[in-house]
């Protein structure tokens, strides 16, 4: 009945609801009121009649209010319902839990005696970009502060559904990391000469640190005043030396903000240690995501010779050095759907420039706004460089494509999130413009339903190997493929912005 009430006048629906009758309602006339000339019995009539239609018609009305809202709910449903659901990835959680330093009784740096880093409140409910880079630093911490990094899944939800809505469909909650990557973060070697303790999971570090220490990260970063990431890493370092095992309270901030990522000068600080450190250079896709790559090579890019042996099959020892660079290939990140808002309604809005990772200094793209700058020039500029329309694409491609990087470019990736319609006339429109060899997008990948979860990260591998990447400055998606293309010694100049 709330709901009724809200839809609609109180008054009318006393009318309606009541249960008298409607000739109750009407006035009666006396013998000493005044009334028009017409006979009483006629002037009941017609007054009976009008109130009987009016009432019925908003009766009628309302009905057909409730009807629209009880189909469009059932319809939602019912289509929810008819999407299968995606998959939990069981069999990675299962390969985490078996990880070999899962064993109190290793010697140290590992075992009962080791020491940890539990960052609790890592994000969630974020994009993998955003997930990734934060991911990074913390197994950096730890790294650091010679600790077993404790990582957790790559995580939307951490309610107790195994899955969430996400623009009308189900996604899987919760991700295990070593569905996307490989490496150092999630429970991989350290190279040789490197005694610094594996990765583990929660379960493991709870098994082990029944006694621990708490920090909440207000507590270290509160007094801090716009601290770099070097500053964070000498800090916490310093606060954690007196203790085993560390969890990060289970409440904001994070460790590393998304301030901090925002902030080139802030963040880079670190880079040329964190660049060179076993975290990014032992980094590799996941099996399943280099799979996929090897399943499509010749969708993303024919130029792949066919007798070239599949990239699941190189050493994994190789770390970055396993993805070497594609010859021809031009791979696009193009933004949609729900990033237009976020261009206009809270980049603009802000005056915020291009993420940390996006912002080296020796690349050739960089984002220059005067302060002074009309709220019309505002919005033109960050139209062109985030939320780039077909034109501004096709122009860019040219103007990348005629540069001493872009000499010898005959394909082209785009990596989206934009309906196929959307797609399909983008690459018609950089075919008008140039004769390309080939033309193909994330859409026309061929993705089993574990693979499609985790497709973000197979479009960042196949940026990663391009001959010339254009990203998106203002994505920590984009920022993350610029952070590993630089780590694996591509050349600035080949590495390009919106």
């Amino acid at each position: 009945m709330s709901v009724l009430l809200r839809l609609a006048p109180t008054k009318w629906l006393a009318d309606v609801f009541s249960a008298r009758p409607s000739y109750e309602r009407l006035p009666v006339a006396t013998a000493h009121s005044a009334g028009p000339s017409q006979p009483r019995g006629r002037t009941h009539g017609i007054r009976r009649v009008c109130h009987v239609v009016f009432v019925r018609r908003r009766l009628r009305t309302l009905l057909v209010v409730l009807g629209l809202l009880a189909g469009s709910t059932v319809a939602a449903f019912l289509y929810i319902l008819s999407i299968p659901l995606p998959p939990l990835y069981s069999r990675f959680h299962e390969a985490e839990l078996g990880l070999p330093q899962h064993n109190a009784a290793l010697p140290l740096p590992e075992g009962k005696e080791g020491k940890y880093l539990w960052v609790a409140n890592h994000a969630s409910k974020c994009g993998w970009g955003n997930a990734m880079q934060e991911l990074f630093l913390n197994a950096y911490l730890a790294y650091r502060s010679d600790r077993a990094f404790v990582f957790d899944n790559y995580t939307w939800s951490r309610d107790e559904s195994d899955y969430s809505i996400y623009n009308l469909k189900p996604i899987p909650s919760r991700i295990p990391l070593t569905a996307l990557i490989r490496g150092t973060i999630v429970g991989g070697p350290f190279p040789a000469g490197d005694h610094a303790p594996r990765a583990v999971v929660p379960e493991y570090f709870y098994k082990v640190c029944e006694e621990r220490a708490i920090i909440g990260s207000y507590a270290v970063n509160g007094p801090l005043v716009d601290p770099s990431a070097e500053k964070l890493m000498q800090t916490w370092s310093e606060r954690m030396k007196p203790h085993r095992c560390v969890e990060v309270e289970f409440t904001p901030p994070e460790v590393f903000d998304e301030h901090l990522f925002a902030d080139a000068r802030r963040l880079l600080d670190i880079w040329p240690h964190f660049s060179h450190s076993p975290i990014v250079q032992s980094f590799s896709w996941s099996a399943l995501v280099e799979l996929a790559y090897d399943t499509n090579r010749a969708t993303i890019s024919p130029t792949i010779s066919a007798l070239a042996p599949p990239l699941s099959a190189a050493p994994l020892s190789d770390g970055l050095a396993r993805y070497t660079r594609i010859p021809g290939l031009l791979a696009l990140h193009v933004r949609r759907g729900d990033f237009k808002g976020h261009c206009f309604d809270v980049l603009a809005r802000r005056s915020i420039g291009y993420t940390g990772f996006n912002s080296f200094p020796s690349l050739p793209d960089r984002w220059d706004l005067p302060q002074d700058a009309s709220d019309a020039d505002r919005r033109e500029a960050y139209a062109e460089h985030c939320f780039p329309d077909i034109d501004a694409i096709v122009r860019r491609v040219e103007a990348v494509r005629a540069s001493a990087a872009g000499r010898g470019l005959s394909h082209v990736y785009v990596m989206t999130n934009g309906a196929p319609s959307w797609v399909a006339r983008l690459k018609a429109a950089l075919r008008k413009k140039h004769a390309w060899a080939h033309v193909a997008s994330s859409r026309d990948l061929m993705l089993t339903p574990e693979q499609k979860y985790v497709g973000q990260a197979l479009d960042m591998l196949v940026a990663q190997r391009a001959q010339v990447f254009i990203g998106n400055g203002f994505s920590t998606l984009s920022g993350m493929v610029v952070m590993l293309r630089m780590a694996g010694g591509v050349p600035p100049d080949a590495t390009r912005h919106w």
